[in-house]
């Protein structure tokens, strides 16, 4: 069987280098692209090169980048630029492949181990693509080479800017077992802190690790990491054609003042439940998990999950368990941003009626939403509230419409 050849593509500092793109005089000088302080949005949604030098991360508040470096500009974010660019960049893409999958609106996945009769080596695609993108379209990309998806986005990570590496099947070994463990691709904070608690630190250690204790430690992804790091990942590239599938919905937001009391929490709760769950019937789908993100006024951030009993996709249901959720894993400090999150996803259809008094309760919860969401098409979506969303306007005033949010691609995944 012929050896895949995946590249991944990860446009670099891809809001700001847009901006400076289309603002000449930011060329130069420490940038960040900052959502909007007036309502309290004010973090690092991107930075380029020269603010990354003084330390600026992505999600630092204003107050912290401007501390680490007083000379940083702050530029507005302009989405509908970056999805512009986002669509021209795939559109390069699908010249040299149709197995293009996005993962974010700066990166993408290719697959094009049936083009290299026509356009070379997966190298020479790989360095094609960087001159046209960066001659076309004024925006620079590095691209990872391997032979799975996994270690071809370890490759587009390891040199930036406008740059090519190769990670072949055959020294993988010495390239990404040297690496750390948090390098690959989902090992997050909290997998991070338990893996370093085990004494695995190197992608090498966990791979030399025995798989059963990592399903032990982990679950299932135990074992999932342990193939990622021994090159047995085999997940295909999508079609380029193919309908994304959605996999999670949600919405977050960061508050217009810190939230202090449990009141404060269920209007926000209850608001971003809303937005959520009206996706969710606009979609076709019902979750069975709902998950939390909570982030304190010290920038600490935590995310929670839990169980409905019955699958569904009312708001009721997703803003009762949210609330229930924060007061298990509260720490009593003022918050500063929330999210809800419907995860384990299906499709509606496959709802059967019943006549269980808990779901004739919940198929009339689900009739009164989707009348509510016909009301609020119609009139906007303040026609209809409830009682509690009148307590506080200011916190009840996020529209379950909008996309109130800090990273606008997160509500996907």
């Amino acid at each position: 069987m012929k050896e895949r050849i995946i590249l991944h593509s990860d446009l670099n500092n891809f809001y700001a280098s847009v901006e400076c793109l289309y603002h000449p005089e930011y060329r130069g000088k420490p940038l960040a692209v900052l959502g909007d302080p007036e309502a309290r949005h004010g973090i690092v949604l991107a930075k380029n090169y020269e603010a990354k030098a003084f330390d600026v991360k992505t999600g630092d508040p204003m107050w912290m980048a401007q501390k680490k470096c007083p000379d940083i500009v702050f530029a507005p974010p302009h989405y509908d630029l970056y999805l512009k660019h986002s669509r021209l960049v795939r559109e390069i893409y699908s010249e040299y492949t149709d197995q293009v999958e996005p993962f974010g609106l700066d990166e993408c996945w290719l697959d094009v181990t049936g083009s290299t009769a026509l356009f070379g080596s997966g190298k020479d695609i790989a360095d094609e693509l960087r001159k046209r993108i960066k001659f076309e379209l004024g925006v620079s990309v590095s691209v990872g080479v391997s032979f799975n998806k996994i270690f071809a986005k370890l490759g587009s990570d390891m040199k930036k800017p406008d740059a090519t590496t190769v990670i072949e099947s055959s020294r993988f070994k010495e390239i990404v077992w040297l690496l750390p463990v948090n390098e690959l691709l989902y090992v997050g904070r909290a997998t991070h802190t338990k893996l370093r608690r085990k004494g695995i630190f190197t992608i090498d250690n966990l791979a030399n690790t025995d798989p059963e204790l990592l399903r032990f430690w982990l679950g299932k992804m135990g074992v999932v990491l342990w193939q990622f790091a021994n090159g047995l990942d085999t997940s295909p590239v999508s079609n380029i054609g193919a309908k994304s599938l959605i996999k999670t919905v949600g919405n977050s937001t960061t508050t217009p003042r810190d939230l202090v009391s449990d009141e404060d929490i269920k209007i926000t709760l209850t608001a971003l439940s809303e937005s959520v769950s009206a996706r969710l019937r606009e979609y076709g789908f019902i979750c069975r998990t709902v998950q939390i993100g909570i982030r304190d006024n010290e920038l600490n951030w935590i995310e929670r999950q839990g169980k409905l009993e019955i699958p569904n996709r009312t708001a009721k249901s997703i803003s009762e368990l949210a609330y229930s959720l924060y007061k298990k894993n509260t720490n009593e400090k003022p918050i500063l941003s929330l999210s809800v999150r419907a995860c384990d996803l299906e499709p509606a259809d496959y709802v059967q009626l019943s006549l269980l008094p808990d779901v004739q309760k919940l198929q009339k919860q689900e009739n009164l939403e989707a009348a509510m969401d016909k009301l609020r098409n119609r009139f906007g979506y303040f026609s209809v509230q409830k009682c509690l969303m009148l307590t506080d306007k200011e916190l009840s005033d996020l529209d379950a419409k909008n996309d109130h949010i800090i990273h606008p691609m997160s509500f996907f995944s």
